[in-house]
């Protein structure tokens, strides 16, 4: 299983400031460096943390696949396509929300999705959608001819402490082998870590997660190359 490393809130902290620390493109080159698979990095329409500069060093720079979070917006598109990253993850969202809320809803939006996923190939850039664990997500997914989809793993990690994951992990598990009988790429990812990964690195048709805040949390206190190994270690070696 690959681990994509998201960095967005380094690029949040410095945010904070307005300054140049701390630097993002050092956390993904060290990330990197500890064995993360893939960057992962969110251009926000209100450019809250990952800013153009970002995306252009790290294309420069990465020797493993940078993937971009974005609207389904023309905008995003025309600013990332001339990028050329490898991946582009659509995902939803709304200028108010403090972190992506849930899947997009693309069996809605499947006529507006279709040209953009086509212009993105288009300029060799291949596509993942972020979805909710819902068949007729995935379905659509494979019509709109997508690479991938990455699940959201969201609820399942909100979880209170006691509640009963099943139900959550066996729509997951069941979507996902869906995914894999319609060809499709499976990632997930979205409020994972240390604690609660180790479930949903046990689903044999998930080929990547992508985790961020856990990871960035953790490198206060151990550094990212540490957090990384230590999340490497986790997602190879589920606990469940």
């Amino acid at each position: 299983m690959r681990l994509g490393v998201n960095i967005d809130h380094v690029a949040t902290l410095r945010q904070a400031r307005g300054g140049h620390e701390p630097e993002p493109i050092a956390a993904a080159l060290a990330a990197q460096g500890a064995g993360a698979h893939t960057i992962t990095v969110h251009m926000r329409q209100d450019r809250r943390h990952i800013q153009e500069r970002d995306i252009r060093i790290l294309k420069e720079l990465l020797l493993i696949p940078l993937n971009v979070e974005c609207a389904a917006t023309p905008e995003a598109l025309e600013m990332v396509a001339s990028m050329r990253p490898q991946w582009v993850t659509l995902v939803p969202e709304t200028r108010e929300e403090l972190t992506t809320q849930g899947g997009l809803d693309i069996a809605f939006l499947q006529s507006h999705l279709r040209q953009i996923i086509r212009d993105y190939h288009a300029s060799d850039i291949r596509v993942s959608i972020f979805i909710d664990a819902n068949t007729d997500q995935v379905k659509t997914a494979a019509k709109l001819e997508a690479d991938a989809v990455e699940f959201n793993t969201g609820s399942y990690a909100g979880l209170s402490l006691g509640t009963n994951p099943e139900p959550l992990l066996a729509a997951l598990k069941e979507n996902c082998r869906l995914a894999s009988r319609l060809e499709l790429e499976v990632l997930a990812g979205h409020g994972l870590n240390l604690r609660n990964v180790g479930p949903i690195a046990a689903i044999p048709e998930i080929m990547e997660l992508n985790i961020g805040h856990s990871i960035i949390s953790r490198s206060v206190f151990v550094g990212i190359e540490q957090a990384v190994r230590e999340m490497l270690k986790a997602i190879r070696e589920p606990d469940v």
